[in-house]
């Protein structure tokens, strides 16, 4: 075997205790509450922020939200027994291995580049703020905003597609729902960005979550991830603008 399977097929258990979770579902809500408080912020102007100044703190933040989240899951993980290689899904063991998982992250992302395309078509309802301000602009912003997206496709998939639809397989019995519901939680982490885009998200997420059941590994969905973080959030706009 060259990996351990991320999805044990005969059984689902939890890979931290469900006090843990319930502390995680806190988390989040309290993330939720913050996104929508950033959306409806009185006396803002129509961007997210008033000032594009600060964006290197604002990635800086957002990368340390994601390796605290991580941080959390993995010890609710460590303290279950649980393993790194367990919740990724194992280690390549050869160039092969590498190159066709390569192969099919470029592929998914091309997918989702497409569903990207389309679904900003979906016209928006209400004022959403925008987040064209956050995007870099100088050499040191792109340095680290290339960073934060790398950084985003390991930790979001790790605590999403690795902790939480891992969690949500053992309570359900349900592969369908696990792969579902840690969607939906993806998305509405995301709130910040307005409701068009949490769907946008949670579509996203749910993908991956099929990804990952199906490549019984996390490695393609976090090539993919920081792939699509890159382009969406710096490079489409470079490039299409």
């Amino acid at each position: 075997m060259d990996s351990e399977p991320i999805i044990e097929p005969r059984e689902h258990e939890p890979v931290a205790s469900y006090w843990h979770s319930l502390i995680f579902l806190v988390i989040v809500a309290a993330v939720v509450a913050m996104g929508y408080l950033a959306q409806h912020r009185a006396g803002a102007g129509p961007g997210l922020v008033d000032s594009h100044a600060h964006v290197v703190p604002i990635y800086l933040s957002v990368a340390i939200l994601d390796w605290l989240l991580v941080l959390f899951a993995w010890r609710g993980v460590r303290r279950r027994g649980g393993t790194l290689s367990s919740i990724v899904g194992g280690r390549w063991t050869s160039g092969r291995e590498v190159l066709r998982d390569l192969g099919i992250a470029a592929v998914f992302w091309g997918a989702m580049v497409g569903l990207g395309w389309a679904m900003d078509r979906i016209p928006a309802q209400g004022a959403a703020k925008s987040l064209d301000i956050l995007f870099p602009r100088t050499p040191l912003e792109v340095g680290v905003w290339l960073l934060t997206a790398v950084s985003a496709g390991f930790c979001e998939e790790f605590v999403f597609r690795g902790y939480v639809l891992r969690q949500l397989l053992a309570l359900s019995d349900s592969t369908t729902a696990a792969v579902l519901g840690q969607g939906v939680i993806f998305g509405v982490m995301h709130v910040y960005q307005g409701w068009i885009p949490v769907l946008h998200i949670t579509v996203l997420g749910i993908l991956f979550g099929v990804l990952a059941v199906w490549r019984r590994t996390l490695r393609v969905g976090m090539i993919a991830h920081g792939w699509y973080d890159i382009w969406a959030g710096w490079l489409a706009n470079v490039l299409l603008r």
